[in-house]
């Protein structure tokens, strides 16, 4: 089934070329069947790129899905045109009364800040709070999944002695979790961080439960109240370029900056990109959409609560 987007997103275009199945809001209005409908905070400072990633992932299930992307009215993008903004983005303000079925919280490049000096921090809680009555499930995605966890349960961050940069190994804790169906017994997922969270502290609080982990990454996945939140210190959606890209940006700006691990054949970045995380991410969000979404979603949105 398609993924349906708003008429004219860049993504649409960008993804055909994949064989990916997207369809418009023009066609999927004559379909008598009710999406799922999801929204997407992005805080990324690329939005397009972030979008692109996002779309791939969700259009590969057979459940059909209305995506909604969620602006914050209290920070401007300064990396994606404002034309964009205003065709494919509304403010929460204007969809607080709205609920939805799911909903994916991205990463933010604002990691050296702490939680209460992020401009937006007040407006963001708010919004963390209105997910717990206006969403069946979440996904918080890297930075916004410590943010997540400081906010609701005062788990704290910790400052790396460097970037936690590239492909890493994780093994499920409970490997029977509807969230690893079909996974194998170890699997990959990309890093970008300059901070962590650590498991002494999830172990701490009762009402967290530690799903995977890595041993060189740490902490992977956190869920919390029957699956309604899925904390994720990783990025699986990322594509096969993204850390090539961070990687080679960073040089040129004289950043200290090392190889991501695990990422390059053969550690040589003339050789290209060994991708072997990209398996796992679709069934990652997969089974989250499937599983925490759309089996425990009422039928009538307006239920949700």
């Amino acid at each position: 089934m398609p993924l349906t987007l708003p008429d004219r997103l860049p993504a649409i275009e960008l993804l055909k070329h994949e064989n990916i199945f997207v369809i418009d809001n023009t066609r999927a209005v004559t379909q008598d069947i009710r999406p799922l409908r999801i929204a997407v905070l992005n805080l990324m400072p690329i939005k397009i790129t972030t979008e692109t990633d996002l779309v791939r992932l969700l259009s590969n299930t057979p459940l059909q899905i209305e995506l909604s992307f969620m602006k914050l009215k209290s920070h401007t993008s300064k990396n994606t045109p404002v034309e964009h903004m205003k065709a494919f983005y509304t403010d929460f303000e204007l969809m607080r009364n709205q609920k939805y079925d799911g909903m994916i919280i991205t990463g933010a490049p604002v990691e050296h800040l702490r939680f209460e000096d992020v401009t937006y921090w007040s407006e963001l809680q708010e919004i963390f709070d209105w997910t717990r009555t206006h969403v069946t499930s979440t996904l918080f995605i890297c930075w916004a999944a410590q943010a997540g966890l400081y906010h609701f349960y005062n788990v704290p961050k910790y400052q790396l002695d460097k970037k936690m940069f590239g492909i890493f190994e994780h093994r499920p804790i409970q490997p029977t979790h509807p969230l690893f169906r079909g996974f194998d017994s170890s699997f990959f997922a990309p890093h970008s961080r300059h901070t962590e969270v650590r498991k002494e502290d999830i172990e701490k609080v009762p009402s967290l439960t530690l799903l995977s982990e890595s041993e060189d990454a740490g902490v992977h996945i956190v869920s919390a109240r029957g699956g309604r939140e899925f904390f994720i210190t990783g990025h699986s959606e990322y594509a096969p370029n993204t850390l090539d890209q961070e990687y080679k940006r960073d040089l040129s700006k004289g950043l200290p900056i090392e190889m991501p691990r695990n990422y390059y054949k053969n550690n040589d970045p003339e050789q290209g990109v060994d991708v072997k995380w990209r398996a796992h991410a679709n069934l990652l969000f997969s089974n989250w959409l499937n599983y925490y979404v759309y089996q425990e979603t009422p039928f009538n949105p307006e239920d949700i609560k």
